[in-house]
């Protein structure tokens, strides 16, 4: 029983990769080990990235269980950027080594999954399960975008990440978009 809740796994969800114009969207859930908490874990956008690397790092060592999704580009261009970012925490759910019993959810939409939750705005903020999802999430993304860089160079996405960035913009109206750009996102097309 973890909390006094009487629930066993308590799981942390958020995801990273909403705004962008290029790549997918990732969620993490992770549930930690009882009483732990790894100093400066914040909401990823609030850290840097060396910080978010250590934290990464020491969620995996402390023994966090990690279950990670992804929703890719086009997913996101076929069913929106909301459908798909509870399709990729979903499938982080999913993923983790440990059936869920209970999740807190960064925002306002529930996962769609048969599991008691709950969603707490600004949850990253608030609740150290969701911003260890929240590193999670934005580290294994930020890695996803660092592998594009090396496939689509021109457009910096090891710098930006696929943000729309005034360089970025350039590159695509340059370049014009690339596979992993988000057709439907205003910017690209």
């Amino acid at each position: 029983m973890i909390g006094g809740l009487g629930f066993g796994c308590i799981v942390g969800i958020d995801e990273a990769g909403r705004g962008p114009l290029a790549g997918p969207v990732v969620a993490a859930a992770v549930a930690l080990p009882e009483g732990v908490k790894i100093d400066g874990v914040t909401d990823s956008k609030r850290m840097t990235e060396r910080a978010r690397e250590k934290a990464f790092q020491d969620l995996v060592a402390c023994g966090a269980r990690i279950g990670i999704g992804v929703a890719s580009h086009k997913e996101i261009d076929q069913i929106n950027i909301l459908r798909a970012a509870l399709e990729a925490m979903k499938r982080a759910v999913l993923n983790l080594p440990d059936e869920a019993e209970f999740l807190l959810v960064d925002g306002i939409h529930p996962v769609p999954l048969d599991i008691p939750q709950k969603c707490l705005k600004k949850g990253d903020l608030i609740c150290h399960s969701i911003s260890a999802a929240s590193v999670i999430a934005k580290v294994y993304r930020d890695r996803i975008m660092g592998s594009y860089h090396e496939a689509y160079p021109q457009y910096g996405f090891g710098k930006n990440k696929g943000y729309g960035t005034r360089e970025h913009l350039e590159a695509i109206r340059r370049f014009g978009p690339c596979p992993i750009h988000r057709f439907t996102f205003k910017g690209v097309c």
